[in-house]
């Protein structure tokens, strides 16, 4: 059995952010090697300025002060949390070129990639996750 966890983060929200970090963190936690592979929407997820302004899902608002209540870390600190758990951010390079952005408007850390590049690390990973 692989001891790696691939994800792929294609969509960009609040709900979508907790589904990937929490996976990742607590797959990190328990000793695997966790990779994610952000493209299209999921690069607001690492994105400088996108983690800090991640929509609520219509009608989900009330999710807001459940996850203060509950003392969930916000994104940015998952974003840390994360990285210092040593789960590799690889940002679709395709999908930067089509957004016109660059490496330094994400967070430190990451590395750029194409599908190619997640594709050698995911063949060999149980489970991979697409959110």
């Amino acid at each position: 059995m692989s001891n790696k966890v691939a994800i792929i983060a294609a969509n960009g929200g609040m709900f979508d952010a907790y589904k990937v970090f929490n996976i990742a963190t607590a797959a990190a936690a328990s000793d695997k090697e966790v990779a994610i592979f952000f493209t299209f929407e999921g690069l607001n997820l690492i994105h400088k300025q996108g983690m800090h302004a991640l929509e609520m899902p219509a009608g989900k608002e009330h999710f807001a002060e459940g996850f203060a209540k509950a003392n969930v870390p916000s994104i940015p600190e998952l974003v840390e949390m994360a990285q210092e758990l040593g789960v590799k951010f690889i940002a679709c390079q395709m999908t930067m070129d089509v957004m016109g952005l660059t490496k330094e408007d994400f967070v430190d850390g990451i590395d750029v990639g194409g599908a190619v590049t997640f594709l050698e690390y995911a063949k060999d990973a149980t489970p991979t996750l697409t959110f």
